[in-house]
């Protein structure tokens, strides 16, 4: 695990004792930093509150593409993310079991002459540490070592209470307390997320310490029956993110999604793979597993807002990660919430709500789709034949998404 920071932020009470409530925002991930930053960016005072006693992030990269980069551009960031970053040139896939290029999609300077900002691949620590510090600049106040128990819904606030004894008179409350969200729990009362039979394993690697032809700049995807790898540079380069996915059993401590992962168990799980996949995942030192789980793609938008709470990122939906748009997802989410927060004329309730319609049908479409990813890329017999086939004729057509780097609005047809 890195760690971003010891924060140790002191309690500022301006924020907190001002004549406009505050919103409170319950989670300081990825999505609850971008609706921090977001907000205040906006004008809405915002108090954020996390869990642990130090915000810190696992080690794991992840892809961001021009829908996200843009937004990230939007509040000022485009400088900060290209110290820290690294922008492919392309998406290559592979066949796992004999290591035929597939198909191949530019990214770099296509991607941003067609979608007007880049395709990034990122260290997920890098870009916390990025949010967290646009949020310290825009005067977000964070309280760390605070676990939201409930709140009390009155005509004029919520009162928004910690576990550890804390009392917040807030606007609005936002969950974006992640896939195991308490928030959720209780606005929603539904069942935990699933288990996708799908376990993930995930590696980093300075490339430096790998031989010349393991190194790389581009995104690989290898596709293979019932698993697929996908690679790529983070950290300005330097590292190479890997993650491996499998099909297999919910571990004991499912709830643990940071678990030791082992080389011979993976090795084990893929069967057999092609002479240079074997070579890439048995190059790496040490893997750290989680079980993935997800819910089914969202059907209204009380599954986002009801009153006064709302969720966000992978509270309201979580997703598989076959379009790579997790986190993508939560930032955008962040935008619209900021957006609707922002429209004085309106009441705290009626925002939420104008968030929720506007973000929930989005949020779906892509959960259904990452489902739909998930199945092509674990394809076997017919299948799997047809895909490749599809990749290898029309290549670009069929592995660029448009309907989601793109700026306009949704359609099917796209």
């Amino acid at each position: 695990m890195l760690e971003i920071a010891n924060l140790g932020l002191p309690h500022n009470p301006r924020m907190t004792s001002h004549e406009h409530k505050q919103v409170v925002i319950a989670g300081g991930g990825i999505g609850g930093l971008a609706a921090a930053v977001a907000c205040a960016q906006r004008g809405v005072p915002v108090q954020l509150l996390e869990r642990a006693a130090q915000l810190s992030e696992v080690g794991a990269g992840i892809q961001i593409g021009p829908n996200v980069t843009r937004i990230l551009q939007a509040w000022g960031l485009g400088a900060a993310l290209s110290q820290v970053a690294a922008f492919p040139e392309q998406l290559q896939a592979r066949a796992a079991q004999t290591g035929r290029v597939l198909g191949t999609l530019r990214l770099g300077k296509r991607a941003q002459a067609r979608y007007g900002a880049p395709y990034a691949t990122i260290h997920r620590t890098d870009l916390q540490g990025l949010l967290l510090r646009a949020s310290q600049a825009a005067g977000v106040d964070m309280l760390l070592g605070q676990t939201v128990q409930g709140w009390q819904d009155t005509e004029a606030a919520l009162q928004v209470n910690t576990a550890q004894g804390l009392s917040l008179q807030a606007s609005a409350l936002i969950g974006a307390d992640g896939v195991w969200s308490a928030v959720r729990q209780q606005l929603l009362g539904d069942a935990p997320a699933r288990f996708t039979g799908h376990l993930a394993y995930r590696a980093l690697v300075a490339q430096a310490d790998l031989p010349g032809h393991l190194r790389s700049t581009e995104v690989t995807v290898w596709l293979g029956p019932r698993l697929h790898v996908v690679h790529y540079p983070v950290r300005g380069g330097q590292w190479l993110n890997l993650v491996a996915i499998v099909h297999g059993e919910k571990p004991q401590q499912a709830h643990e999604w940071d678990q030791a992962g082992h080389t011979q168990a993976l090795m084990q799980a893929m069967g057999a793979v092609g002479r240079e996949l074997h070579e890439r995942v048995a190059s790496v030192p040490s893997w750290r597993q989680w079980a993935l789980h997800d819910r089914a793609p969202m059907t209204a938008p009380q599954e986002m807002a009801q009153g006064r709470v709302a969720l966000l990122g992978d509270a309201a939906h979580p997703m598989r990660p076959y379009l790579a748009q997790g986190a993508g997802m939560a930032i955008e989410d962040a935008q619209a919430l900021a957006q609707c927060l922002s429209q004085r004329s309106a009441t705290v309730p009626e925002q939420l709500q104008a968030y929720a319609e506007q973000r929930w049908a989005r949020n779906a479409r892509v959960q259904a789709r990452a489902i739909r990813n998930g199945r092509i890329f674990h394809a076997t017999g017919p299948v799997a034949w047809g895909r490749n086939m599809s990749m290898r004729l029309m290549g670009e057509r069929v592995m660029d998404v448009p309907w989601l780097y793109g700026d306009g609005p949704i359609s099917d047809s796209q």
